[in-house]
């Protein structure tokens, strides 16, 4: 083997080597950007809208723009409240809710 075919070889494994710790690092920083991601509460608004307007109309609705800390157990996020009035029998009856303000999922909703 040549000094110039050990050159190339060390050059390629010196490449391969940083190629794959930028590789490590993006997915890494890709992870903790994806999780400090936040979704506005008028977009999980909207959600929880259509899916009351699929069993009929509403009257109105509300939800509180800034993110409550919620834990319970080891769970910690953070999350939205917000509610939907809609008539029922002739009544105007309303529900509060509880979304996770970085998946958008409801994890609670209920009638007052």
């Amino acid at each position: 083997m040549t000094d110039r075919d050990s050159n190339y070889s060390t050059y390629a494994l010196v490449g391969g080597f940083i190629f794959g710790a930028g590789l490590t690092c993006g997915y890494q920083i890709a992870k903790l950007v994806q999780k400090k991601k936040v979704i506005h509460g008028d977009e999980i608004l909207d959600t929880v809208k259509n899916l009351f307007l699929e069993e009929g109309p509403i009257e109105g609705s509300w939800i509180e723009l800034k993110r409550v800390p919620l834990r319970k157990f080891a769970f910690k996020t953070e999350v939205y409240y917000g509610g939907v009035s809609r008539i029922e029998e002739d009544q105007l009856m309303q529900y509060e809710f509880i979304a996770d303000a970085h998946t958008g999922s409801i994890l609670d909703l209920y009638r007052i």
